[in-house]
């Protein structure tokens, strides 16, 4: 056994868990892990910030299903790093996240840049640790992957000494973490089974990490033996072909209203690896956890979450692998009462994607619903948070799986960041962007990280000069009177060209099909920058009627 100083140790361990591409912000708290990670084999994609490089990492294990690895430094890379940490825990994604640390020697003197992680990263985290071992190092780092991956997925926090990181020792390392596998037995399959048939007015809401294109052909296998209506929640669009008879839309924000009213009709909600949390229950309304109408039978990787916050009638530990395998070999069900139900749910879809006009030369509508009908099957659209997304999730038909990448906890500047992911991981496929202006802006630094990286990304930026989803509400709560939320812009499409790439702006709805072409034919990182009017507030509504329908 060969001496080794703890940042060979610590890749070496990361090898054996076939990590092959890890993302960072280097530091000097962290300089043997990175000659470590000196021709390991593993990628080290060098990012610009360190919350852009967590929401890469999130985003790679969004794709991979297997843990993200990101290396960040003591102090400000830490907090920096919280950002996509917090995307992490919100949406279940395996995230191992390892901080720099000041020396054990001087530990809890508050030496520079000293942080007790455990304290700052617990609420937002499944476990926070401190190596003062070396020898115990490949212990924490199989502890880490086991943790992130099992139940509920979620980040850890592997704290490193810089002193513990740069010592010398032998140790073995560890075999590769195996996680344990769950079945579900033939009576409750029988369970669920008898429930459906007893139902009146059922609904599947999926949602959850743990997916596969196997476990999504299943899924829309089973929904069509029993012609149940099925909806995705926040941000899974990509969990059914949206094009499929059953499916009904998704449980967002700004939802369509006739989607909202099924969900508060339906007699009995079979949930499939979705906590059932506040934005795909409408704040807890559409589904009121004081009522037990409703029957629930809730599939969940973790125990913990049921009983969380609904009261389920069946409580089944199961992956989406595991049940859907089993479900999708359940007998048809001819004619079941609810079609009619399945049949006008998506008759309802059908509607609400269905473009409304909005105001000015540049109809964001027109512009998503031409994406949809016209990008390859397989593209991966990426985005952040703000109003313009919900044109994304209203109007583009998503039909494939992994093609939807976007943070459930609602994080601004997360879209850029998932699409070097994304494109890092698929580089023959078409990856866009869609981001506001503000949204961009929080993470656009990682430009040059693209550019460095040679990624092809198209970019379409919305500029409607505000953070619009903050006016929205304002408008609602205090009309007429904006405050803090307008933005002033730099001309992105020179930026773009700025980094070495191709930018193009479009001031009307008829010049983006060129516009987009040039972007696909340049072959470079491309922003597209569309002029939305500043009337433009909503998928559903615009300044002038918010302001107006508060007047009434």
């Amino acid at each position: 056994m060969a001496l080794r100083h703890g940042g060979h140790i610590l890749v070496d361990q990361l090898k054996v868990n076939g990590v092959e591409r890890v993302f960072s912000v280097p530091g000097e708290s962290f300089l043997a892990a990175l000659d470590g990670l000196y021709n390991s084999g593993i990628e080290n994609i060098v990012c610009r910030h360190e919350g852009g490089a967590a929401m890469m990492a999130e985003a790679d294990a969004k794709i991979t299903h297997s843990p993200g690895v990101v290396f960040v430094t003591r102090g400000p890379g830490a907090t920096n790093a919280s950002s996509g940490i917090h995307v992490a825990m919100q949406d279940s994604t395996p995230l191992i996240v390892f901080v720099g640390q000041v020396p054990l020697e001087h530990r809890d003197r508050e030496a520079f840049q000293e942080i007790d992680y455990e304290r700052f990263f617990s609420p937002i985290a499944k476990w926070v640790a401190e190596v003062k071992d070396l020898k115990r190092l490949p212990e924490y780092v199989a502890r880490a992957f086991q943790v992130s991956q099992a139940g509920r997925p979620g980040p850890v926090i592997i704290s490193l000494p810089e002193d513990i990181l740069s010592g010398i020792c032998e140790v073995p390392d560890r075999p590769r973490v195996v996680l344990g596998q769950q079945f579900t037995s033939d009576s409750e399959i029988k369970k669920i089974e008898n429930a459906i048939i007893k139902a009146k007015r059922p609904l599947v809401i999926v949602g959850g990490t743990g997916w596969g294109k196997g476990v999504v052909k299943n899924l829309g296998v089973f929904v069509k033996n029993f012609n149940l209506p099925v909806a995705t929640t926040f941000r899974r669009q990509h969990l059914i072909d949206n094009r499929h008879d059953c499916y009904i839309g998704d449980l967002g924000t700004g939802m369509n209203p006739a989607l909202a009213e099924t969900v508060k009709g339906s007699d009995l909600i079979i949930a499939i690896g979705t906590r059932l949390g506040e934005i795909a229950t409408g704040a807890y309304e559409l589904i009121d956890p004081k009522k037990t109408e409703q029957e629930i039978i809730h599939i969940h990787t973790d125990p913990n979450e049921f009983c969380h916050v609904y009261q389920p009638r069946l409580a089944v530990l199961s992956s989406t692998e595991n049940i859907l395998d089993q479900l999708v070999g359940l007998s048809k069900l001819v004619n079941p009462e609810w079609s009619s139900q399945t049949s006008e749910g998506r008759q309802n879809y059908l509607n609400w994607i269905t473009p409304k006009e909005t105001p000015g030369p540049v109809k964001l509508e027109k512009i998503i619903k031409w994406l949809s009908n016209n990008l390859p099957e397989d593209s991966i659209v990426t985005n952040g948070a703000g109003n313009y997304a919900a044109f994304l999730h209203r109007y583009f038909a998503f039909k494939e799986y992994p093609t939807a990448i976007g943070p459930t906890s609602g994080s601004m500047g997360y879209g850029f960041p998932a699409s070097i992911a994304a494109k890092l991981r698929f580089p023959d496929k078409t990856v866009i962007c869609l981001a506001g202006d503000g949204c961009f802006q929080m993470t656009l630094n990682e430009m040059s990280t693209a550019a460095q990286n040679k990624l092809a990304i198209i970019v379409i930026v919305v500029n409607n000069g505000k953070y619009a989803t903050i006016r929205m509400h304002q408008e609602k709560n205090y009309p007429g009177r904006v405050s803090g939320t307008e933005l002033h812009n730099p001309d992105f499409a020179a930026l773009a060209k700025a980094y070495g790439g191709f930018g193009i702006k479009v001031q009307k709805t008829e010049d983006f099909v060129a516009a987009y072409n040039e972007a696909v034919a340049s072959g470079l990182l491309s922003v597209i920058e569309l002029q939305i009017d500043d009337e433009v507030l909503s998928t559903s509504q615009t300044v002038s009627e918010v302001r107006y329908n508060n007047s009434k």
